[in-house]
């Protein structure tokens, strides 16, 4: 008898502010031999600022929690705590009550390093027992408080696709532009619900990707705050290594040489972190040309580890009903572009996956 889709829900608390937590080993301890039974796993955060990485990605890294930390640490000193962040300024923050300013947590640098590394919101992995699956934490804690996370596991063995099609979507005439799916204007999240209903999927996923002729753009799973996608994401595009220049601590000798020295600083800093990146990986050496030579190029094709595509997950729990799409309070799809598009918009593909 084939063996219906099943989820495990955790609750996760991250020890420290960046955090490299292993879910499987969690899933396992309340779904005893879950790896075993079902073939593929579709793990979800609900988070902006901690998600997971491809699974062919952690295999390079020989599934070692260091090397995952290593690699998300050298975005965390490409996008430092406090360097000036336009989203971590509360009295820009209109949408924010007087009450929300004093706890909202200034985060604008975990933000970026989520979209900078390459984090997703969902990936699906072949399963591989006692292989462990990192749920990658950025902003685990809130002063001295400790936050809480919740994560899905989605196990299944057979998936089928019922649907695909192409979108346009509107982008400015801005060479550097991010635009949210999730705006009313376009649509998207009632048509994509309503095909859910029409399919009748209980538990599946949606995938959304840019067309093979897009290039100088990509998509990501996050918030969409004005702040941070109008003014910090747009510096970062700009010129990758600015927060890192701004907050470079050898500036500090010499204050008045800040903006002759600011990039010269960063490209000295940039080399340690590559390094301790080298280092923690054991790769050869003769990467770190070819390593630094990439994130000094401005264009963000050659520095944000963006993706062509993400996935939304589908599940209906226990309910008779079909499922609904999957997502934490503050999360959206995000096109994002780093030059003008030629025809004043985007193609994207959907395509719905069920699991049986």
């Amino acid at each position: 008898m084939a063996t219906e889709p099943a989820e495990v829900t955790l609750e996760l608390q991250p020890e420290r502010r960046v955090d490299v937590i292993d879910v499987s080993a969690r899933v396992e301890t309340q779904e005893p031999g879950f790896f075993e039974t079902y073939e593929k796993s579709l793990f979800c955060s609900y988070h902006t600022t901690a998600g997971y990485f491809e699974q062919s990605f952690v295999n390079r890294l020989g599934h070692n929690p260091e090397a995952v930390e290593a690699f998300v640490g050298s975005f965390t000193k490409l996008f430092p705590a406090d360097a000036g962040y336009r989203h971590d300024q509360m009295h820009l923050r209109d949408e924010l009550s007087e009450e929300q300013k004093e706890v909202e947590p200034r985060n604008a640098d975990s933000h970026l390093t989520f979209i900078g590394c390459g984090l997703e919101n969902c990936v699906t992995y072949l399963n591989r027992p006692h292989h462990p699956v990192y749920f990658v934490e950025l902003d685990g804690t809130n002063g001295v408080e400790r936050r809480r996370r919740r994560t899905s596991v989605l196990g299944f063995n057979r998936d089928e696709v019922v649907d695909r099609f192409s979108l346009e979507i509107p982008v400015s005439s801005h060479p550097i532009d991010s635009i949210n799916l999730w705006d009313p204007a376009f649509g998207l999240y009632d048509r994509l619900h309503e095909l859910v209903r029409v399919h009748g999927m209980d538990r599946g996923r949606i995938d959304i990707s840019l067309h093979p002729s897009e290039r100088h753009t990509g998509l990501t799973v996050n918030e969409y705050e004005t702040l941070l996608m109008r003014h910090d994401l747009v510096e970062v595009l700009h010129n990758p290594i600015r927060f890192m220049a701004q907050k470079g601590r050898n500036m500090l000798r010499d204050p008045r040489a800040i903006p002759e020295k600011a990039k010269d600083y960063a490209k000295y800093d940039l080399v340690r972190v590559v390094n301790e990146f080298i280092d923690a990986m054991g790769l050869s050496e003769s990467l770190i040309e070819r390593i630094i030579d990439k994130f000094l190029q401005v264009p963000a094709s050659r520095f944000l580890r963006m993706k062509r595509g993400i996935s939304l997950m589908v599940n209906a729990g226990d309910s008779a009903v079909p499922g609904r799409i999957i997502s934490g309070t503050y999360q959206s799809p995000i096109l994002v572009q780093w030059r003008k598009a030629e025809r004043g918009a985007r193609t994207v593909e959907v395509s719905y996956t069920r699991f049986e």
